[in-house]
C-alpha cells in the first residue's frame, strides 16, 4: 500500500505521537502521518532501534524518537513534554504499544500476567493521561490499538484478549468523558497482521507456511492483513475525515467478525 494514500498536507502543522512507533502497526502509521505532512515524536523502549527508526522515517518528513517506556508513568509524562518542547503542541496520540501472550491462562506466570497488564492497559492509560491536558488544547485525539480478540473469544490467549477487552472499554468511556473537551477517542481492533509480533507467533509454530495458510483459511478474504491496511484506518480515525467519529472500535480484520 501506498504511503501517500493521504493528501500530503492533510497533516500539515499537525504533531503525532505514537508509542510502539518503531514496529508493526506503529511504524507503519508513523510513515503515513509523516506522508502526510506531520510531525512525528515515536516512543519505545530499544534506543538504538528507535533512532534507527528516526533516521529511516526522517527521509520522509519530521520524525524523532524518544525513549521511554508506557508501563512508567513518569516516562510517559516525560515523553510527552519533550513532544511538546519540540512541536510546540500535540494533536494526536497513538496508543499503539503492546505485548502478546500465547498459552493456557493456569500455565501463565505471575510476571507475564504483569506484562500484559503494565504494558496494555497501564501504558495506555499512562500514556492517555499524559497526553489529555495537551489534546484538550488542540482538540485533538487518541486512537488506540484494541484487537478483535478484546471483541470475542479466542483460544490460548485469554489474558491478552481481557486487556485488549479493557482497551475496547476505556475507549468507549473515555471517549463519553472527553467529547465535552472537543477530544475524540477511538481504537483499530485488527486479527492477524503480518507484524514482528506475529512472526514470532508463528516462529514458536513451525513450518511458518503452513502456519499462514491455516490463519489465513480463518477469514473470508483469504489472508491475513498487513500492518499498512491496520494503520490505514488509525490515520484516517485521527483525521478530519472522521471529525464525527468517536467512541467507534474500528474492524480491520477480513471479515473475521461479519
Amino acid at each position: 500500500m501506498s504511503k501517500t494514500i493521504f493528501a500530503p498536507d492533510a497533516f500539515a502543522g499537525k504533531s503525532v505521537l505514537i508509542s510502539g512507533g518503531t514496529s508493526g502497526i506503529g511504524y507503519a502509521a508513523a510513515a503515513m502521518f509523516l506522508a502526510a505532512g506531520a510531525r512525528v515524536v515515536l516512543m519505545g523502549r530499544d534506543q538504538m532501534r528507535g533512532k534507527g527508526t528516526e533516521e529511516q522515517l526522517s527521509a520522509t518528513g519530521r520524525a524523532l524518537f524518544c525513549a521511554g517506556d508506557v508501563r512508567s508513568l513518569s516516562d510517559c509524562g516525560r515523553v510527552v513534554a519533550e513532544a511538546i518542547r519540540c512541536c510546540g503542541a500535540l494533536d494526536v496520540l497513538i496508543n499503539a504499544a503492546g505485548i502478546y501472550h500465547e498459552g493456557a491462562l493456569d500455565a501463565l506466570s505471575a510476571e507475564e500476567l504483569d506484562a500484559l497488564l503494565d504494558t496494555n492497559i497501564k501504558g495506555t492509560i499512562h500514556l492517555s493521561q499524559a497526553a489529555l491536558p495537551y489534546l484538550r488544547q488542540t482538540h485533538g485525539n487518541i486512537v488506540n490499538i484494541a484487537s478483535d480478540a478484546g471483541l470475542h473469544g479466542n483460544y490460548f490467549c485469554a489474558a491478552y484478549a481481557a486487556t485488549k477487552g479493557a482497551v475496547v472499554a476505556l475507549t468507549r468511556s473515555l471517549a463519553r468523558e472527553t467529547a465535552c473537551d472537543g477530544v475524540r477517542v477511538n481504537a483499530v481492533a485488527p486479527a492477524d497482521i503480518l507484524t514482528p509480533m506475529t512472526e514470532r507467533q508463528l516462529a514458536a509454530h513451525l513450518p511458518r507456511e503452513d502456519q499462514l495458510r491455516e490463519m489465513a483459511s480463518l477469514y473470508p478474504l483469504g489472508r491475513i492483513g498487513t500492518a499498512d491496511e491496520a494503520a490505514a484506518a488509525v490515520v484516517f480515525l485521527a483525521s478530519p475525515a472522521a471529525a464525527w467519529v468517536t467512541g467507534s472500535i474500528y474492524m480491520v480484520d477480513g471479515g473475521l467478525t461479519a
